[in-house]
């Protein structure tokens, strides 16, 4: 599902708590975004990265693919320009960077890190301070939403291409996807590539955002995004990765760990106290069908597939 914009997957879920305000006014009367609460939103994070095998998942594909995603991103360069956007607590950050040394480990790397939580950011630098051998890697530090940053390159007219830019679970919070896309394609290097996971269209969740959207704030623009690339003419390969999440407890009554995975799913505070009966009722239903789920050994087992999509610059020179 959504992780927070890796720990990200372990941190979208991680990460980024910005645009919940326009959201809300799709809710009912009553509740609000989860991401409005951010003690609250954490504690429901950890519980879904303690319920969710996406994170593994996610370090998964970093061990046995990205190697290859990269192999050409640093040729004949002395620097390489890497843009995190969403980067969250920095765990998963930390491994891309180590693979990129792995395959270039006589070149400096410029990472530039875009984070708007202030918690997260402290964890990734506190993870940076702890990590030995980073001495190849220049740290640079944005407090900011991507929007914030988009604006900030655009007004100071910045030149800097990227060789690597990641969006890990940090989709759903842009106001205009697209437009996104576009500005983050338009700033990587001849060989540069832009890494972007996100909620699969298979995943049980895109059958709670397409049903529900119109009462949650639930984003399901994100199960497009192949598509809107397309349109942009832009050249990726994607990936789907299969990831699960027991959500068992969510149906034991009085049971906070379920409470909050539940407001995780739903994306509201204090989803089963605050929803009105109906739309409670309906995706308590929902989330046991068989679009959603499935039965294993007694538990309650969501389907929590994500998507990998790597998006090459369009002007990149043929490979010989």
């Amino acid at each position: 599902m959504k992780s927070p914009g890796q720990s990200r997957g372990q941190d979208k879920h991680k990460k980024l708590f910005i645009l919940f305000s326009a959201e809300e006014e799709n809710m009912e009367p009553g509740m609000r975004s989860l991401m409005s609460d951010n003690s609250r939103y954490a504690e429901s994070f950890r519980l879904f990265l303690q319920n969710s095998t996406e994170h593994q998942c996610m370090q998964d594909f970093m061990e046995t693919k990205l190697a290859a995603i990269v192999s050409s991103i640093g040729d004949g360069k002395s620097v390489i320009n890497v843009l995190g956007v969403g980067s969250g607590s920095g765990e998963v950050d930390l491994q891309m960077l180590s693979k990129i040394h792995d395959r270039y480990p006589g070149v400096s790397i410029n990472n530039t890190i875009v984070e708007p939580n202030p918690e997260q950011l402290l964890r990734y630098k506190e993870r940076v301070a702890k990590t030995p051998g980073l001495d190849h890697i220049t740290f640079h530090w944005n407090k900011k939403t991507s929007t914030e940053f988009e604006v900030q390159v655009k007004g100071e007219k910045h030149d800097t291409k990227y060789d690597f830019i990641h969006m890990i679970q940090m989709l759903y919070y842009v106001e205009d996807i697209p437009a996104t896309l576009k500005f983050f394609t338009s700033l990587l290097s001849a060989e540069g590539k832009l890494l972007i996971i996100l909620v699969a269209g298979t995943s049980g969740w895109s059958t709670l955002w397409k049903k529900y959207s119109s009462r949650l704030p639930l984003n399901d623009r994100c199960l497009y995004i192949t598509e809107m690339l397309s349109s942009m003419g832009a050249k990726y390969q994607s990936y789907d990765l299969q990831t699960v999440m027991d959500i068992s407890e969510c149906f034991v009554e009085g049971n906070r760990n379920g409470e909050l995975l539940l407001d995780f799913l739903t994306e509201i505070c204090d989803f089963k106290k605050n929803a009105p009966a109906d739309l409670r009722d309906a995706v308590m239903e929902d989330l046991k069908s068989s679009g959603c789920s499935s039965i294993r050994d007694g538990k309650v087992i969501v389907h929590n597939n994500v998507r990998v999509i790597v998006v090459e610059n369009k002007e990149a020179s043929p490979q010989p």
